[in-house]
C-alpha cells in the first residue's frame, strides 16, 4: 500500500479510504469485519463511516460493526485511522423528531459524538467531519465546539463533507481567527463522470491545505463496467445509474469508455479509481466494497499505472470543466 499525508497534517493515510456505508444494510456483520480485516491486512489504514450509516438495519449501525471489531484486539483500532461523520438526525425511524438533533450547533456536536464514540467502542476520533453545510450555525460555535472536543482528547481533526469551495474558506478563515487548527479534509463528489469539483471545491482545499477524499468514485456503478455487465447479465442495473444511462449522451460516453479500456485489456472500475490518483490535491477516494472480491479489485487500482495516451484518452471521453476561473470567466 502507498501512503500520503493528509493535508497539511502530520498525519499518514493510505491512498484508498475504506468506505463502510454497505456495512449493516448490504453486508453482515460478519462479512463486514472479514472485509475490514482483509483491508488492514492490505495496508488500508484509512477508515471512513457515519453516525446515521446504517439506512434499513438502523441509524448508528454501521458505527456499531466498526465498534465491535475494534473490540477484536490485535491493534485494529490503534492501526486504524478513524473517520465519522455528524449531521444527521439520529432519531430512530418512526419516533417524533425533537429540535437540535440533528445540524452542527454545539449542543448536538456534544450529543453526536458521545453517540459514536458508544457506538464504535472507542474513546477517540481521529477526523471528525461535518456532513454537510449548517446554514444556520455560525462557524464560531461551530469551532468553540470543536476545540473543546480536541482538548478534552475526544477528537484529534475536523473534516468537511459536501461543502462549497467557499465554505471551506470561510469556515478556516474564521478558525485562523479563532487560533483554531480549521478544517484538514473534504469529501467531495468527484470522478471522471463527474468533474464540477475541478471548479472550486479541489482548488479551495489545495490552497488551505485539505486533503481531498472523492467519494462516489465509480459515479454510482458508471465507471465499473456496468454496459458490459448489462450484456452479459452479471447485474441488473438500476437506481441513478439506469436513470443516468436512459440519457443517450451519458450512455455514448459510458460506451466508448469501456471500449477503450477493453481495447487496453483494463479493468473500468480498476482505471477509475487510478485515475484520481493521479489528480492533483487528491489523497485517497473512497472505495465501498460489498464483498471481499471488490476490495480486491480496488487494491490492485493503487498500483496501477496509467499511460499518458489513456489519461488523454479519458480526458476526451470525460471532459473536466477547465481551469478556474478562466473556463467560465473567458
Amino acid at each position: 500500500m502507498k501512503y500520503t499525508q493528509l493535508g497539511r497534517t502530520g498525519l499518514k493515510v493510505s491512498r484508498l479510504t475504506l468506505g463502510t456505508m454497505n456495512f449493516g444494510p448490504l453486508t453482515n456483520e460478519s462479512d463486514s469485519h472479514t472485509i475490514m480485516d482483509a483491508a488492514l491486512g492490505a495496508g488500508v489504514n484509512y477508515f471512513d463511516t457515519a453516525n446515521v450509516y446504517g439506512q434499513s438495519s438502523g441509524k448508528g449501525r454501521t458505527e456499531e460493526i466498526l465498534g465491535t471489531w475494534f473490540t477484536q484486539g490485535g491493534g485494529r483500532r490503534d492501526k486504524v485511522v478513524l473517520a465519522t461523520k455528524v449531521y444527521g438526525n439520529m432519531t430512530a425511524d418512526g419516533e417524533e423528531v425533537w429540535p437540535n438533533h440533528d445540524r452542527l450547533s454545539a449542543l448536538n456536536i456534544r450529543r453526536a459524538v458521545e453517540g459514536s464514540l458508544k457506538r464504535l467502542q472507542t474513546d477517540y476520533i481521529d477526523i471528525y467531519q461535518f456532513h454537510h453545510i449548517d446554514r444556520h450555525t455560525p462557524f464560531e460555535e461551530i469551532w468553540q465546539a470543536v476545540d473543546t472536543l480536541v482538548a478534552q482528547g475526544k477528537i484529534l481533526y475536523a473534516g468537511s463533507s459536501n461543502f462549497p469551495g467557499y465554505k471551506i474558506a470561510q469556515a478556516n478563515e474564521i478558525a485562523r481567527q479563532r487560533g483554531s487548527y480549521g478544517l484538514v479534509s473534504e469529501q467531495c463528489l468527484y470522478n471522471l463522470g463527474e468533474r464540477s469539483a475541478e471548479m472550486e471545491v479541489i482548488p479551495a482545499a489545495q490552497d488551505y491545505g485539505l486533503g481531498v477524499i472523492p467519494w462516489s468514485p465509480l459515479h454510482g456503478g458508471l465507471l465499473g463496467g456496468v454496459l458490459k455487465k448489462e450484456v452479459e447479465g452479471s447485474r441488473r442495473t438500476g437506481g441513478r445509474a439506469a436513470a443516468e444511462l436512459a440519457k443517450p449522451e451519458v450512455r455514448a460516453q459510458v460506451q466508448a469508455y469501456e471500449d477503450l479500456l477493453d481495447k487496453h485489456g483494463l479493468a473500468p472500475g480498476e482505471v477509475a479509481l487510478a485515475w484520481l490518483l493521479t489528480r492533483p490535491g487528491i489523497t485517497a477516494p473512497i472505495v465501498g466494497p460489498r464483498t471481499a472480491e471488490q476490495l480486491d479489485s480496488a487494491l490492485r487500482a493503487v498500483e496501477l499505472e496509467l499511460s499518458r495516451e489513456i489519461l488523454d484518452s479519458l480526458d476526451e471521453i470525460f471532459p473536466g470543466p477547465g481551469p478556474s476561473p478562466e473556463s467560465f470567466a473567458w
